[in-house]
């Protein structure tokens, strides 16, 4: 069945490319609702910007999405991870500004916040698309597909000329709390000279090693290392969650991403849905 939150859930958090602190405060939304972020910081222009893969506009840092008016929410990415692997269907995202913030650089924050309130069912089926037929596409060097399966899988392949990232394969079934346990505290990584490069910019003012893995040549910055032996390409498919999720209901298909991110995930979802006979609407028993 549907769900909404049982109650609010409030948090802050530092935006990465800011700085600036940031307020999020989910609320319950009734049923056939999705998602959808609201900036109350916005009072001349429409304030609500739709959850949506064909409101995407930027995939060149995160993924940002923008109105018709133009209001425009960034790194929405984890987010959305959080609520596809939690079950949760339906809530309204209220923003104090452009931006979600970062958190530790995953969505393990939300995900205890959404457990900790708990969610309540709406009585009304779940509306989900069923992937009918293959679907892929190469951007670059990275490829991403999609493929019948029963249920959400996630296959992803990075390769990194870091020996501390280097190259890492995983494959997971989310189905039974998979995400949450195998996913959800995974964080984003980078070089330190990428850091460095990007704030010379003005960009990425609030990362520092409190929320992102950073390395230093093959040096972990980060004094506790990695959460996991695998943590970045956990990261990359937590990642590709957020970003199909966007998808506006759960999708049933197999995922497979090489070398992929933000950007060929989302033009995979717009093939998927420009495609004839590709995608169909079903309610989940």
């Amino acid at each position: 069945m549907q769900t909404t939150l049982n109650r609010d859930v409030q948090f802050v958090g530092i935006g990465l490319h800011s700085g600036r602190p940031a307020r999020v405060t989910l609320r319950p939304a009734p049923q056939d609702f999705g998602v959808r972020f609201r900036r109350v910081d916005v009072t001349e222009l429409d304030p609500v910007v739709t959850a949506q893969y064909d409101m995407v506009v930027d995939t060149s840092l995160n993924t940002r999405l923008a109105n018709a008016a133009g209001v425009t929410v960034s790194t929405v990415e984890h987010l959305m991870a959080a609520f596809a692997g939690c079950g949760l269907h339906n809530v309204l995202v209220d923003l104090d500004g452009p931006e979600v913030p970062i958190m530790d650089g995953s969505a393990r924050r939300v995900v205890r916040e959404i457990m900790v309130v708990g969610l309540r069912d709406l009585g009304a089926p779940v509306k989900a698309w069923q992937v009918m037929q293959p679907v892929s596409l190469t951007s670059g060097d990275a490829q991403a597909s999609i493929a019948p399966f029963g249920g959400l899988s996630i296959s992803f392949d990075i390769d990194f000329p870091v020996a501390a990232f280097g190259q890492q394969s995983k494959t997971l079934n989310l189905a039974n709390g998979c995400f949450i346990r195998e996913l959800s505290d995974c964080r984003t990584f980078c070089r330190r000279a990428e850091v460095d490069y990007m704030q010379s910019r003005g960009l990425a003012l609030g990362g520092t090693l409190d929320n992102a893995i950073v390395v230093d040549g093959d040096a972990v910055l980060n004094p506790e290392g990695f959460r996991r032996v695998d943590e970045c390409v956990r990261h990359k498919m937590l990642d590709a969650l957020g970003d199909l999720a966007l998808a506006g209901l759960p999708i049933l298909g197999a995922y497979t991403g090489v070398r992929a991110g933000h950007g060929p995930t989302n033009l995979l979802l717009r093939k998927l849905f420009s495609t004839p006979g590709a995608v169909r609407q079903i309610e989940c028993d």
